[in-house]
Formats: structure tokens, C-alpha cells, sequence
């Protein structure tokens, strides 16, 4: 099963890189590779900062420096979804470097607004969970957090993992069970499942 996700991944990879090489002269495809990686760049980004500002600060820094930079976007090196994560990650500690602590929001700006499908009770346990969650990512270790981040944050595979974080695709998944198995642990401690 899991052969067939990541051969999955590596066409829906394969995909984006020939998008990537197109966007140098279609504003269709660079429009296509937006739509696609913005959201999930973003909720990346936003689940290390915790910040709007900042967030959308990084964000637009990064895809600028995508279409300026997107000659020098080369496939052979590597997934073009490891290239912008790469570029936003630099932007990151880029950031962290200038303010050397980051005043973090406030949970509640984590979470959507009111759902207008959701009861108010429905909500409240909802974001409850979202609380909950966050927390509980808190007490991982920086490079766990990043990997759970990358993976369902993001949705890129192991293997792109694995080059942005320097690790065999085989450290990936040994890292996102070792997490999974500690956020239901706390979970379990807290009276939550997951």
C-alpha cells in the first residue's frame, strides 16, 4: 500500500516539475503551481509562526522569489514542491533570524471563524480539538513537528521530506510514526482520541 502512495506522489510530483519548467513562459501553468502550493505552503508556514502577519509576510516574500527565480528552478536536482518548501523554510529562518524571538498569536487566530454549517456547540468542540491539537504538537521535537508539519500540512511525500530535511525517506517514516505514536499517547492522556 504504502508503494503505491508514494508512486502516486512521485506522478503528482512528476506533474508539478514539468508545470514548474512550463510557468518560465505560461502564466496558465504558474497560475495552476499557485492555486496548488499556496494553501499549503501557507498552513506550513503558519503552523511554525502561529502569526498572520508574519505568515503572510513569508508567503508573499516566497512566491515572489518563485517567479523571479523560476529559471533557475532546475527538475534534476530535485521535486519543484522541495524547491519552494526549501525557498519558504529559508524565508522562515530568514524572519527568525531579523526578530530573534517571534511574539506568537493567540491560539483563537489559529481557528476559522464561526462555520455557519456548525452548531455553535459543534464549533466550540471543534476548536476545542483544534486547541488541543496544537498543544499537543507543541510537546514534539522541533524536527517531529516538522516532519508531521510537511506531511499533513502540506501533503508532499516521504520522499520530498526527505530532501528538504536531509534524511532517507525511510527516516521519514520511522519519525512520522514515532510522532503519531506520541500525539496519541498525549491524547490518550488528555482524554482525547485521535
Amino acid at each position: 500500500m504504502l508503494d503505491m502512495r508514494e508512486s502516486v506522489a512521485e506522478r503528482r510530483s512528476g506533474y508539478y516539475n514539468e508545470l514548474a519548467e512550463r510557468a518560465r513562459y505560461d502564466k496558465e501553468a504558474f497560475s495552476e503551481l499557485y492555486d496548488y502550493f499556496f494553501p499549503r505552503v501557507y498552513n506550513f508556514i503558519f503552523a511554525k509562526v502561529k502569526n498572520t502577519e508574519q505568515a503572510d509576510d513569508i508567503i508573499s516574500i516566497t512566491f515572489e522569489k518563485v517567479f523571479v527565480k523560476l529559471g533557475d528552478y532546475d527538475s534534476g536536482k530535485g521535486a519543484f514542491s522541495t524547491w519552494i518548501f526549501r525557498i519558504a523554510i529559508n524565508e522562515m529562518n530568514s524572519l527568525f533570524r531579523k526578530n530573534k524571538q517571534l511574539n506568537e498569536a493567540a491560539w483563537e487566530e489559529f481557528f476559522e471563524p464561526a462555520d455557519g454549517r456548525k452548531t455553535p456547540e459543534q464549533q466550540v468542540l471543534s476548536d476545542e480539538g483544534d486547541s488541543q491539537l496544537l498543544l499537543a504538537l507543541d510537546k514534539l521535537n522541533d524536527r517531529e513537528r516538522r516532519v508531521v508539519s510537511l506531511k499533513y500540512l502540506t501533503g508532499i511525500s516521504n520522499k520530498e521530506i526527505a530532501e528538504l530535511e536531509d534524511m532517507t525517506a525511510n527516516n521519514v517514516g520511522v519519525v512520522l510514526h514515532r510522532a503519531l505514536d506520541k500525539l496519541k499517547a498525549i491524547f490518550e492522556g488528555s482524554g482525547y482520541t485521535i
